[in-house]
């Protein structure tokens, strides 16, 4: 038996021999945190050397959802995926059985993922049919108002999220009043009957704010948009049904006329099943320790803020989701918002303005992890007020931190 040491999630498997037709694995998971886990996200990064065409994962002999994803597009698996719960200072083993062949198993979807091209013949603004996985987009062509909800849509039973396709890059929000899918449904933009039928919709006005956690450059005194790139991408990387990663691009971005080096930066959004919260993990091709970048919340109308002054930041308001010249038909809406940073990632947390409660964020190497989550009141299995959601904030930080404390190990069984 060989095995596998465990660095961070990613588990880098032995080289296999490619006349295997299986692979069996046995994935092990250590919690040592002093609360139960449940939904604890486990990756597997699969060797090239073994061509990963199914995947089965049994927990005690009872088969679980996973999924496959090729991440780098290459055409092959390179990961595969899925959700344990974990009880208190125990140790629980996974069955895993990779195949050569077949297709991957089929599950029930828990997440959802959508980009398409707006179609002008139809007028419809749930009914758009142009359906694609990725756009490229050369200097100065702003694809913003030629895809539809502006940008990849992504979803699952809680909350949604889009991403804008622009200069500005910002994530929006569509708050739901009851648990499910529903994006294929409204395309983030419900009629009539749907809202009557109590399907959710845009609850979250952005304008050229920071919105949700949008990572921005910094000119030392304001955070500056995302200009001066030469191709801009947006790309579908995972589809669920257990999470779904949507991959932002902005290749030799400068950051500003004195910036003499540009620099390549990728962004890319996880959503889990049954998390509010979405992952966001920002990777550039150099070492940025010379730049600083912002981010942070809107500072929504008549909001009031919560702070733990170590990367916790969040606020409770309510405001028009849309501009004043769009406002019928729309109600004011009452959200809450945070954003979970890494504490050594913080240069500076600026007060709050009229735009944002902003923080400047400095990256000593080439990579920055961090979170973001919402909630809106229309929300029947949700929050209603300022205090349950700061304390669900305070709680939030906590479930954060128990990843730190789960360990894995993978061992090669044939």
């Amino acid at each position: 038996m060989k095995k596998i040491i465990l660095s961070g999630l990613f588990i880098l498997l032995a080289s296999m021999a490619t006349a295997q037709t299986a692979l069996n694995l046995e994935v092990e998971l250590r919690n040592d945190n002093s609360q139960k886990v449940t939904g604890h996200p486990v990756s597997v990064v699969l060797t090239k050397s073994f061509s990963t065409h199914s995947a089965l994962v049994t927990d005690n002999g009872r088969e679980i959802p996973c999924q496959l994803d090729d991440l780098d597009g290459d055409g092959s698996f390179d990961e595969l995926f899925f959700l344990a719960d974990l009880e208190s200072k125990k140790t629980k083993t996974f069955q895993v059985q990779l195949f050569a062949e077949g297709k991957p198993r089929e599950y029930s979807p828990q997440v959802y993922v959508e980009m398409m091209l707006t179609n002008k013949s139809i007028k419809e603004s749930n009914k758009q049919n142009l359906y694609i996985s990725q756009l490229t987009v050369d200097r100065d062509v702003n694809p913003y108002n030629m895809l539809h909800h502006h940008g990849a849509a992504f979803e699952n039973d809680m909350v949604a999220y889009r991403i804008y396709f622009d200069h500005r890059q910002t994530v929006d929000i569509y708050g739901k009043y009851k648990r499910g899918l529903e994006l294929r449904q409204t395309q983030f933009y419900p009629d009539n009957a749907q809202k009557a039928a109590g399907f959710g919709d845009d609850v979250l006005w952005v304008g050229s704010t920071l919105g949700l956690g949008t990572l921005r450059g910094w000119d030392g005194s304001k955070p500056t948009m995302i200009n001066n790139v030469e191709h801009r991408s947006q790309r579908i990387v995972a589809r669920g049904p257990l999470r779904t990663i949507v991959e932002v691009t902005d290749k030799q971005w400068l950051q500003d006329a004195s910036t003499e080096i540009p620099v390549d930066m990728t962004t890319r959004y996880t959503l889990y099943a049954g998390r509010r919260d979405c992952q966001v993990d920002v990777t550039f091709n150099r070492n940025v320790s010379d730049l600083r970048f912002a981010t942070g919340t809107i500072n929504v109308k008549n909001s009031v803020e919560h702070s733990d002054n170590h990367g916790l930041r969040g606020c409770w308001g309510t405001d028009w989701p849309v501009s004043e010249k769009d406002s019928v038909g729309h109600k004011r809406e009452t959200v809450g918002l945070g954003i979970c940073l890494p504490e050594a990632n913080i240069e500076r947390q600026l007060p709050a303005d009229k735009d944002n409660y902003a923080f400047v964020v400095k990256i000593p190497g080439q990579s920055l992890t961090y979170f973001i989550t919402f909630g809106s009141d229309n929300e029947s299995f949700g929050y209603h007020s300022s205090k349950e959601w700061f304390a669900y904030l305070d709680g939030w930080k906590k479930t954060l931190e128990q990843k730190k404390a789960v360990t894995q190990l993978v061992r090669i069984k044939n």
